[in-house]
């Protein structure tokens, strides 16, 4: 799962910061805990003090992007993460102190951040023809996998005699030895440069083939030997044609970079005319506020 600037730390205020009083959270034969007592308390640790952050955050980006960012696509992203984890997605849930709710809750934080980040950066000439060197764009595979490289020499002899996808699709379901796609004869997700879910080696063996080619010296990876064939590789084109996949590749590096996000909610929270009203915790946004912003590798 994505990590955000200011990770909720598994903490949730069930209170309104501003409006803490007696109402009791809890009682026990000691005694009671009322909301002032739980926020005195909470204010004091650096994960109280993570969420106010979140908090303030929030508020300041839903003001701003609010409207950018429906409920359909925080759905949509959702329900990804929740195919792509199967069965042992609400295990993944609990152990990350989360709910279906609270996890929405934090998909629509990461996508009022990333809108920040798009109105906020400024991507240069210079940013884009440095993305577009190591630019691909999707492509269709179907690949073997095998454990011993006598098996793939096997597999590639009878290549040999016929390429076809057809065929290849035969050798898939006969040899290969990954489970997820063989019954669909090898046939993998499209991908791009930016994937991360194959190695470099598998990547770079990949992009370099042509519509019907393939490896014809197996790829040796940590998983084993892979022979690649290319379904659909639509070519790496003009740069002019893909300015908007470059630009969205940058902003969706800078949404890991640390430095880059701390500009950008700087900007945010400057904007956002933030007061805080306790003493206390006057300076929980010194470092946002009180530091002139230094550029990133892809603004001006």
């Amino acid at each position: 799962m994505k990590k955000w600037l200011i990770a909720l730390a598994g903490v949730l205020l069930t209170f309104t910061l501003a409006g803490c009083g007696s109402k009791t959270v809890a009682s026990t034969s000691g005694g009671k805990i009322t909301e002032s007592q739980y926020y005195s308390s909470m204010k004091g640790t650096s994960s109280g003090k993570q969420v106010l952050q979140q908090m303030i955050l929030n508020k300041v980006l839903e003001k701003d992007y609010g409207s950018k960012v429906s409920s359909k696509k925080v759905t949509k992203q959702y329900n990804t993460y929740k195919s792509q984890y199967g069965s042992s997605f609400s295990t993944v849930l609990t152990q990350n102190g989360l709910t279906a709710k609270t996890f929405k809750e934090q998909i629509r934080s990461n996508l009022l951040l990333e809108q920040a980040v798009k109105d906020k950066v400024k991507i240069t000439d210079a940013a884009l023809k440095k993305q577009w060197k190591s630019y691909e764009p999707k492509v269709t595979v179907q690949h073997i996998l095998v454990s011993k490289k006598a098996t793939a020499d096997t597999v590639l002899k009878e290549l040999k005699k016929d390429s076809s996808e057809s065929n290849f699709s035969k050798l898939a379901k006969k040899y290969s030895t990954d489970s997820t796609s063989k019954s669909d004869g090898g046939k993998l997700s499209a991908f791009d440069n930016t994937n991360t879910s194959y190695s470099s080696k598998f990547l770079t063996a990949a992009f370099k083939l042509k519509n019907g080619e393939y490896t014809t010296t197996a790829v040796k990876t940590s998983n084993g030997y892979e022979i690649i064939r290319m379904i659909k590789n639509p070519g790496k084109g003009k740069m002019s044609d893909h300015t908007q996949d470059l630009k969205e590749q940058i902003w969706s590096n800078d949404m890991s970079d640390s430095t880059v996000l701390h500009n950008v909610v700087s900007k945010v929270l400057k904007g956002g005319n933030v007061s805080i009203k306790d003493s206390d915790l006057k300076d929980i946004l010194s470092s946002y506020l009180s530091t002139s912003s230094s550029s990133s590798s892809s603004s001006n």
